[in-house]
Parts: structure tokens; sequence; C-alpha cells
């Protein structure tokens, strides 16, 4: 039976709802095809997912003004390409590079299981990604979000308590009808402390086979669950 106290899933998307460096690695090798380019494609995307938390940590201090993931992102990029000796591209390849993040695939559990998690709750994002890239990946991905809410609606980025409490409160409710559902456990913990209730998803290879953190819950939250199925099973849905 659906716990009636509980409204609203509000998800991480990177990491939790989107296979990220499989989908960011793909997107390298077909632009190792095009420009008959030989890179290590999954050094490439761990090294551009490496700058996500200094960029915004420079937002989230005040040391620049608020600034979109879409834009940070492409920051980034420009950085790596000369890392890994990737030259001759032009801005456009460069921002159809950039939009790689607009098109990432969901982890093989997700569709089904939100379809089922939609019964029974309001879904949302609660991620740190912008408005636009969120709604082109759900587009793409079959993700059928109620709400896209996170930072660029809030103006916060994670773990700024604002993120978690302005998402939540824009549903008109209350931090304990609302989840965070997340496979990291430092989101969690900035949620939990917020009074959202808490479920971690376990994705043991999001950072690949050799992953050594975030495999397993650090704290008794209060759900832990394989995937949205099991998610789903659990909450009654």
């Amino acid at each position: 039976m659906v716990e009636t106290s509980l409204k609203a899933l509000l998800f991480d998307v990177f990491g939790t709802v989107v296979d990220w460096r499989s989908s960011i690695t793909r997107e390298g090798q077909a632009l190792g095809r095009a420009k008959g380019l030989e890179r290590d494609w999954q050094e490439f995307a761990d090294r551009w997912r490496a700058g996500y938390q200094p960029a915004m940590t420079e937002v989230r201090e005040g040391r620049r003004p608020w600034t979109i993931l879409d834009v940070l992102h492409r920051e980034i990029l420009d950085r790596i390409l000369g890392e890994f000796d990737i030259d001759g591209m032009d801005d456009a390849e460069k921002d159809d590079l950039n939009r790689a993040w607009h098109r990432l695939d969901p982890w093989p559990d997700v569709v089904a299981g939100m379809g089922r998690l939609k019964t029974g709750y309001i879904l949302g994002t609660l991620s740190n990604g912008n408005v636009a890239l969120m709604v082109n990946m759900a587009k793409r991905a079959g993700l059928a979000w109620d709400a896209i809410l996170g930072a660029e609606v809030a103006g916060h980025y994670k773990p700024d308590p604002d993120a978690y409490k302005k998402s939540v409160s824009l549903l008109g409710l209350e931090p304990g009808q609302a989840m965070l559902v997340a496979a990291h456990n430092g989101d969690l913990r900035a949620a939990a402390a917020c009074g959202l209730r808490t479920a971690f998803i376990r994705r043991p290879t999001e950072y690949g086979p050799d992953q050594d953190f975030d495999k397993e819950p650090e704290e008794d939250w209060d759900f832990v669950a394989d995937g949205f199925g099991d998610l789903a099973d659990q909450l009654g849905v």
C-alpha cells in the first residue's frame, strides 16, 4: 500500500537516474570515429566529470555569480580538450559535444521503475543540472517527471540547504513529505539535515568497475534499494 504521509520523490539525476560515464564514453567514441582519434574515452568522461564539483564550488562560495551547469560543463570541456590533445573542433562541434550531458542514457531499471513510482507519488528532479538539460534528457530518455526542480529553479547548487528546501516548498509540501532518492551518501546526508526523508539506490559502477565509494549506505537511510523497481516494491506501488 502507498505510504500516505509521503507525497513526493525527488531524485538526484547524474549517477542515480542516468549512467553518465558510459554515455559520455559513447559520445567520445563517436567523436573519435568522426575525427580519427584514438583516446581513452572513459578517462575523458572521468576527467570531464571531475571538474563538476570544483566549478560549482566557485558559485556556491560566491566567487562567481550564478552560472548554470551547461556553461560550467562547457568551460570544463574547453580545458580537457587541450589535456587530451584534441583540436580542430569549431564552436558548433564543441557545443554539440557539450550537449552530450543532455543525451545521457538511464540505468536499465529506471524507466519501468519510474512508471510504477509515478502511480503513487509526485516525481521530480532535485539535480544540479539546469532546466533545459533536464528537460532535453527526459524527452530523449523517456523520464516521466512531474516537475523539474533543483539547482537552477532554487538558485542554489546542492548541497546548499536551499536547493532542497526550495524544491520541496515549490510543491507546497513540508520537508518530511518528500524523499530524496540518490546514489550518493553525501547528497542524502544534506537532504536529511533539511528534514527530507531518504532513499539510497545502489549504483556500484557509476564511476566504473573500480569504484570504491558510495557502493553501500553509510547511514541508516529510510530506504535502501537495488534499483527503482526494488524501491517501488518497498513503497508498495
